[in-house]
């Protein structure tokens, strides 16, 4: 129900390309680069994952972030978290750029609309950020 309702809030908006999105399965178009929306009962969440199996790679591409984190900070209303390693409970190191919001709870009914607004605070702007510098990220993995 929380996520159905999620899509059909959402389909009203457009990427800053002008496509239309999924947005709760936002294509990054870079192989081990994962956009991800979260949310509990606690928490609601949009988060940048880098996630190669190289750590090499997941750090020239963390390193590209972060030469790129003023545009991207300037770009958004709320700032992230950066979190350059992040332990998995699967044992995986990522890396992890994330907006939260605290004190939501995504099963109680009354509250779907406050974590919608909050996921499309972040991802329209974020969006607008990354189809600007994706190629950035493109290249670095091919």
């Amino acid at each position: 129900m929380f996520w159905g309702g999620f899509k059909t809030f959402s389909k009203r908006y457009k990427s800053s390309n002008g496509r239309r999105m999924s947005w709760g399965n936002y294509p990054s178009d870079v192989k081990d680069i994962y956009i991800r929306l979260h949310a509990d009962t606690a928490m609601a969440m949009v988060s940048m994952d880098i996630q190669p199996k190289d750590p090499g790679v997941r750090a020239i591409l963390w390193e590209q972030m972060n030469e790129l984190k003023k545009v991207m900070e300037e770009t958004m209303a709320i700032k992230p978290e950066w979190i350059e390693h992040l332990n998995l409970p699967d044992g995986r190191i990522i890396s992890r750029i994330a907006w939260k919001k605290e004190h939501v709870n995504f099963l109680n009914p009354d509250e779907h609309k406050e974590i919608y607004e909050f996921f499309m605070s972040i991802l329209l702007p974020f969006d607008a950020f990354y189809q600007e510098f994706k190629d950035i990220l493109i290249n670095l993995t091919d």
